[in-house]
């Protein structure tokens, strides 16, 4: 099993994980995904995701700022999803992501979970 595979199982092992993805933002397409909800289409998922980070990418910088993005946070009325850009140098311009049941989730755990799983993640 391959690092990517598991570093997907490890995020749909975070307690009210509903899907998650690896994506390249430069193109908007997921190097992998595992989900196990019919209502949530990871592939439309992570092209919109993919906007988001640019955008957010491109304000920093037009702000000026010396910062990077540690996660992004969309709430919705039932769901978490979490977009974390990753840090390595083999893995610059990808993004981790994953939806939660908002009821099940503990979003503190997941925003930890997920920098772990960052971490090992070597791409």
């Amino acid at each position: 099993m391959s690092n990517l595979d598991l570093a997907l199982k490890d995020m749909m092992s975070i307690d009210g994980a509903i899907g998650a993805a690896v994506v390249d933002y430069s193109s908007g397409m997921a190097l992998g995904m595992l989900g196990n909800s019919k209502t949530l289409d990871l592939q439309i998922a992570a092209a919109g995701n993919t906007e988001v980070v640019r955008a957010k990418l491109r304000t920093i910088d037009q702000l000026g700022l010396n910062e990077d993005i540690e996660d992004i946070l969309i709430t919705l009325s039932g769901q978490y999803h979490l977009i974390r850009p990753m840090s390595g140098p083999k893995s610059k311009g990808l993004f981790l992501y994953l939806a939660l049941h908002r009821e099940r989730a503990n979003l503190a755990m997941a925003r930890h979970r997920l920098k772990g799983i960052e971490q090992e993640l070597d791409i």
